[in-house]
């Protein structure tokens, strides 16, 4: 079994918790790294609300709860959250955190079918308890709708020509395991990246269209202002540029205000600024990346809502 490092861990938890006897959420729970930590740095009176599609995640998470009781578990997507925060009664939280990284367990698991290193089922399913595989929307997607998910989140500039590949391979057979799409997409990629699998901006699209990773990401945003209290911080680790841009763009306009024609004079109490900006973006250090490749490529945000 794979064993997932956090990412980012002390600065994260230590970018989030302002009071230790607050309220604060773990929006990807994972394997626990941030959860555990956070609970060392919160005093008796504080609690910690984990949530996760994954149900190995469940199971981590259920752990977790049995020892320490200031902990509470919610299963599914973080864009539920204001939904699940109204269940429990509470009102505003003190802080959220969301680190939006796949987990080594996940990438590294072969019948997961997140890999292209690993052949198993295509299934690319966070929650494997609902929703539609990879290989289901593969078998009856559109070739337009295909070549569309493979340039908007994968950024795949042989968008159009894979997704020919694919619906023309799909007619054969279907398309059902990892190593076959990742043949697939290779032999239809007419420049392969150095350094870099002909089929990764493949599998990464298709894998943030399977799980709404996007959409929940911005649902998320869309309440966070809501759900915190103020002087409450969202602390988000992003690990590719279509999350980041979006976290990027949020805070930015958040701490901005509201916006005015060019010269127009206005008073600074006009604007509406909601958030400040905590200091500038971070990246894992050499150390951390000298062990763990897969830290390499994350960078962290933080704001903190001011009214």
């Amino acid at each position: 079994m794979s064993v997932h490092q956090t990412v980012l861990l002390r600065e994260a938890v230590d970018a989030l918790v302002t009071t230790p006897s607050g309220f604060y959420v773990d929006g990807t729970f994972g394997r626990g790294g941030h959860s555990r930590y956070l609970l060392e740095c919160l005093d008796e009176d504080g609690r910690l609300l984990g949530v996760d599609k994954d149900l190995l995640a469940c199971a981590a998470a259920e752990e977790l709860a049995v020892r320490n009781p200031r902990f509470e578990f919610y299963h599914g997507s973080f864009a539920e959250l204001p939904h699940q925060l109204r269940r429990m009664g509470i009102d505003a939280v003190d802080g959220i955190l969301l680190d939006l990284g796949m987990s080594s367990p996940q990438l590294d698991d072969g019948a997961r079918g997140f890999s292209f290193l690993h052949d198993g089922p295509l299934d690319m399913r966070m929650d494997t308890s609902r929703g539609e595989t990879a290989a289901q929307w593969l078998s009856h997607a559109v070739e337009r709708d295909i070549a569309d998910v493979l340039k908007e989140y994968g950024e795949e500039r042989f968008a159009r020509r894979i997704a020919a590949a694919i619906v023309a391979a799909r007619e054969e057979s279907p398309i059902a395991t990892t190593g076959r799409l990742a043949r697939v997409v290779s032999e239809a990629n007419p420049r392969w990246e150095k350094h870099k699998h002909p089929a990764t901006r493949s599998f990464q699209a298709i894998r943030i269209k399977v799980n709404r990773e996007l959409e929940d990401l911005q649902d998320l945003l869309a309440g966070a202002l809501d759900m915190l209290r103020v002087g409450g911080r969202l602390v988000v680790i992003s690990f590719h540029s279509l999350e980041d841009r979006l976290v990027k763009r949020y805070m930015r306009d958040m701490a901005r205000g509201e916006k005015f024609p060019p010269g127009l004079p206005v008073q600074d109490s006009a604007l509406n600024r909601r958030m400040k900006l905590i200091g500038k973006a971070i990246k894992a250090g050499t150390g951390e990346v000298a062990g763990n490749v897969r830290a390499r490529s994350a960078i962290m945000r933080v704001a903190e809502k001011i009214s």
